[in-house]
């Protein structure tokens, strides 16, 4: 038990030795007080002259429909007014809950779907993105 006690108390003076140095530390912030809790971050360093910002180009990647009746439907009729990601990248919704997606999009936004196309948007919709039949 003694060479427990006398291993923790050298291992204590140790870590109390590195920490009353600079501990290898590389750079330090500048931290200013702020509110309780808070601790302010340095600035960050201002860009040089002629210095240039560049962002690549964003993926205009769109996730494909499940193949099957309908499909050409929701790609005719749900893109007027927005793209197929929209459906693709909801969590898999039960088939009650595509039939009100389907009816808000037709009687709040307005979507102009005949009643028969309507009724295969939301087969096609139950029979690929529900909690039972995503893949």
């Amino acid at each position: 038990m003694r060479k427990v006690y006398l291993a923790l108390a050298l291992f204590g003076l140790v870590a109390l030795a590195q920490s009353e140095g600079d501990g290898g530390l590389v750079e330090a912030g500048n931290y200013t007080p702020g509110p309780l809790g808070q601790i302010t971050q340095p600035l960050p360093t201002p860009a040089g002259e002629g210095s240039v910002y560049r962002v690549g180009a964003y993926p205009l990647y769109t996730p494909e429909l499940a193949d099957g009746p309908g499909k050409e439907l929701v790609q005719g009729y749900c893109q007027v007014c927005h793209s197929t990601t929209y459906i693709t990248m909801q969590p898999p919704l039960p088939a009650a809950t595509w039939q009100a997606e389907v009816t808000k999009m037709i009687n709040t936004y307005g979507a102009q779907i005949p009643e028969d196309a309507a009724k295969a948007i939301t087969a096609y919709l139950q029979a690929h993105y529900t909690p039972e039949t995503r893949k």
